[in-house]
């Protein structure tokens, strides 16, 4: 039976992941050290997948759970241009040295093929929108060049070992299963919170910053056809949605949505933090029959609901006196 394997299984976008290859029948590992993923993610599935609890920077250990895999989605990393500038060292440990281990594993366990999560941070601040994949990079923070690096070993390993590789541009990927609770999270999770709270963010910046904000479930599928697309070894791909909303857009939108009048508070901005981004996505709709399907309202409507939805177990859950591990 062929195994398909996702580091970073556990996380936000893992999860999503893991649970289409479920749909398909897929057999599928995850390897995922839990530092910020959670198993709560995968509960539903658990019984038909296996855990493998490993961190990527032990090769040792991800070796043989690579070995001969049909397919390898390394989704695992430290996701933050913050974290890297503030404790630089650990993203470059799991961001550089962990993603080398797996296309090593991958290339010496004779793996069919790897698609690996890269990010639009590696281009930086771009004069000209939207963003296409033959600009030159300017990455801002050490968390894009360690992305860009992982890039840069997709395409080598593909050239030099014959190790089918994709790198997967993500831009700014949201969807129901991405942690608000952390101080690194990203912006739409931290707004849903504050809308379903009643209370108002607080945006770093003067708001006007503009994001390609894309559903989960099309990053998933992207994914998928960029693991089967046949001609594009070694290639960079965008998987955004191809438009942008600023910051003050995008709460003017979730207000009105609500129905609530919940004028937002302004901090400093973050170090690091790209002013625009907005997908150019001809290449991967050409080559891999990428085909967005969520509006960004619709997007955000069925995130609402979900974090609604969990909120309202968690509470339920405080009130019966059940431990809640999230």
């Amino acid at each position: 039976m062929n195994r398909y394997i996702v580091t970073g299984g556990a996380g936000f976008i893992g999860s999503a992941l893991v649970r289409a290859l479920v749909a398909q029948g897929r057999h599928v590992h995850v390897i995922d050290n839990l530092s910020t993923g959670s198993l709560n993610n995968l509960e539903e599935i658990a019984d038909q997948i296996t855990v493998h609890e490993y961190d990527i920077r032990d090769y040792g250990r991800i070796v043989p759970v690579i070995a001969g895999a049909h397919r390898v989605f390394h989704l695992a990393a430290l996701p933050s241009v913050p974290k890297s500038i503030l404790n630089p060292v650990p993203s470059h440990e799991s961001n550089i040295d962990g993603t080398f281990n797996v296309f090593l594993a991958a290339s010496e366990g004779k793996v069919g093929r790897v698609v690996y999560a890269a990010s639009s941070s590696a281009y930086g601040d771009t004069e000209v929108l939207p963003k296409v994949e033959s600009m030159a990079p300017r990455p801002k923070s050490p968390y894009a060049v360690q992305k860009l690096l992982g890039e840069y070993y997709a395409s080598v390993f593909a050239e030099c070992f014959g190790l089918e590789t994709v790198s997967l541009r993500f831009f700014n990927v949201f969807g129901p299963r991405q942690d608000p609770t952390s101080v690194y999270s990203g912006v739409l999770s931290i707004f849903l919170t504050c809308l379903i709270e009643r209370r108002s963010p607080t945006i770093n910046g003067d708001g006007e910053q503009s994001r390609d904000f894309t559903y989960v479930e099309d990053v998933v599928a992207l994914l998928l056809k960029a693991s089967e697309a046949s001609g594009v070894s070694g290639k960079v791909f965008n998987a955004g949605n191809g438009n942008r909303y600023t910051l003050n857009e995008t709460w003017r939108l979730l207000q009105k949505i609500e129905g609530l009048d919940l004028p937002a508070q302004y901090g400093p901005p973050r170090s690091g933090d790209v002013r625009d981004s907005q997908a150019d996505i001809t290449a991967a709709v050409r080559a891999l029959g990428h085909a967005p399907r969520f509006t960004f309202e619709q997007g955000l409507r069925l995130t609402l609901d979900w974090y609604r939805t969990d909120l309202a177990r968690k509470q339920s859950s405080v009130r019966s006196g059940a431990t809640l591990v999230s």
